[in-house]
């Protein structure tokens, strides 16, 4: 088998490995990156799922939130990001809550029509002014050294949001600072995307929100023009054109964290191959990584149903107040008020499908219709992606969970609509209607993330844990943790994914931590 060395090999040509590929690439230092896939960008990519239907969905993740300006800039990446003008639509009977971004007016009236006064819109407004500025304070730590616990406090610098965010169930807080059960739900279903938790009890949920919220130091979700995959596009360019060698159809099969050695198939032939790494960065879950290293992994669990739909129409609502394009173009919440999630949060632990379960959905098309076809746009269509929370893998062993979870999940986007999502979905050229469902299981198989968690294993804090605290994932440098957050146990050998300290969301955050840790460690 022919050898080669590298200054850095990287598994995994994701978002997250493309940065650092980049950013080392454009320090020097000799690149490789190994991808199983035939294409770059890991799930971070758009395509068309449904035969002759052109519309290129991004069928995986499809927002940005926490990828940070510094990194566009130091990356010249040449990007469109859309800020969405609706942050979000409720349904509420016949009325609902619209959160406008740009008419406090119409908001105002909105939280007046759903729950009956101003108590509720204030509390919401000192809310949200907190999470503002601790966004503000904790964003730009996330590319520097990771911080301990007591340093961070006091870079947030108010003990009030310190106490709310990071110590007490997130759950308790909005019970506390809410009266209303749909409003407190809104602010809920932040500290549950992908994640499997009881907010009333389990901080998980507060660090799951805390990533919501922080974003690029300001919280908004905005739309990548041309899909997720555009992103990852701009990002194998930039690591190419500063020198970066980007091998896909190359499968990893083992790492020798004493050597360096990493042995790939080459995935068409079957050919085996070893090079060797100076420093071997892993854009992998870690599971994954672990038994590339002849370990023994920890399997984590996702918690969520995927369904990406193209509809020949928007659906009708109950609400006379707002149109169908303004509330889908932000987040349409569906039986997400606070006591809703808290039954469906019950019957899922209790290992049944939710009997209402709760979701909501994004209509990317209506921000960027350039992922539409020109004939689809002249027609109306636009893509729909639901998130089904509380939807974790071990609901799934039974082949046919899916589809009961598939038609309770489309009976409730039905309870809240004036008309049947079914009679909206398009039909592609077959007559199938375009409809695609993923499973936490669905993800394991078809895209490789053990137990199909989007996040590679539960979030961590912002932090490195002192005093034994040690409740998310950490590397095992100085205290625990690692100078970056993105250390193991094997000194050759970095996270660079979603699974490292300050990992998650389609950030680069991880990528160029890794990229960091290698271009500042001695020699």
């Amino acid at each position: 088998m022919p050898r080669s060395h590298y200054d850095v090999v990287i598994a995994g040509a994701g978002h997250n490995g493309l940065v650092a590929a980049a950013y080392l690439a454009g320090a020097g230092r000799r690149v490789l990156v190994l991808e199983r896939l035939g294409h770059v960008g890991g799930l971070a990519v758009s395509a068309r799922a449904f035969p002759g239907v052109d519309a290129r969905l991004s069928r995986y993740s499809y927002l940005v939130s926490l990828l940070p300006t510094k990194i566009v800039k130091e990356l010249g990446l040449r990007l469109d990001l859309r800020r969405r003008r609706f942050s979000s639509y409720t349904p509420a009977g016949g009325t609902g809550l619209l959160v406008d971004n740009e008419d406090a007016a119409r908001t105002a009236a909105s939280f007046e029509a759903v729950t009956g006064g101003r108590r509720d819109l204030d509390a919401w407004e000192r809310f949200y002014a907190m999470t503002a500025h601790v966004a503000r304070r904790v964003a730009p730590t996330l590319l520097d050294p990771l911080p301990g616990r007591t340093d961070l406090r006091g870079i947030v610098g108010d003990d009030e949001a310190w106490r709310d965010l990071f110590e007490r169930p997130i759950g308790q807080v909005v019970d506390e600072r809410f009266a209303d059960d749909t409003v407190r739900g809104v602010v809920l279903t932040d500290a549950l995307i992908g994640t499997f938790a009881d907010p009333a009890a389990d901080l998980l949920a507060n660090r799951c929100f805390l990533y919501h919220v922080i974003g690029d130091g300001t919280g908004d979700w905005n739309v990548p023009v041309g899909g997720m995959g555009a992103v990852t596009a701009e990002l194998a360019d930039v690591a190419r054109r500063r020198g970066a060698e980007i091998r896909t159809g190359a499968e990893v099969l083992a790492v020798d964290p004493a050597t360096g050695e990493v042995t790939f198939r080459e995935v068409p032939d079957g050919a085996e191959h070893v090079v060797t790494g100076g420093k071997v960065l892993a854009n992998l879950p870690p599971a994954v990584l672990a038994r590339l290293l002849g370990e023994t992994p920890e399997t984590p669990e996702g918690a969520q149903l995927k369904i990406n739909m193209v509809l020949s129409r928007l659906p009708r609502l109950r609400d006379p107040a707002v149109t169908p394009a303004e509330a889908f173009s932000g987040t349409f919440h569906i039986n997400e008020s606070r006591d809703q999630l808290a039954a469906a949060y019950a019957q899922a632990a209790a290992g049944r499908v939710p009997d209402l379960p709760p979701a909501e959905v994004y209509c990317h098309s209506l921000t960027d219709p350039s992922i539409l076809g020109p004939e689809l746009r002249a027609a109306g269509a636009q893509t729909m992606t639901l998130f089904g929370l509380h939807m974790p893998a071990r609901l799934f062993t039974d082949p046919a969970a899916k589809r009961e979870a598939l038609d309770r999940t489309l009976a409730s986007i039905d309870s809240v609509l004036a008309e049947p999502i079914g009679d909206c979905l398009l039909r592609a050229p077959s007559g199938e209607p375009c409809l695609e469902v993923k499973t936490p299981l669905d993800l394991e198989r078809d895209a490789g993330l053990p137990g199909g968690h989007i996040f590679h294993r539960d979030l961590s804090w912002p932090y490195g844990e002192e005093d034994g605290e040690g409740d998310g994932p950490g590397g095992h440098g100085a205290g625990g943790h690692g100078r970056w957050g993105v250390e193991t146990a094997h000194e050759r050998v970095l996270l660079c994914g979603a699974g490292a300290r300050r990992g998650g969301g389609v950030s680069g955050i991880p990528g160029h931590n890794a990229a960091m840790a290698v271009l500042t460690s001695a020699g």
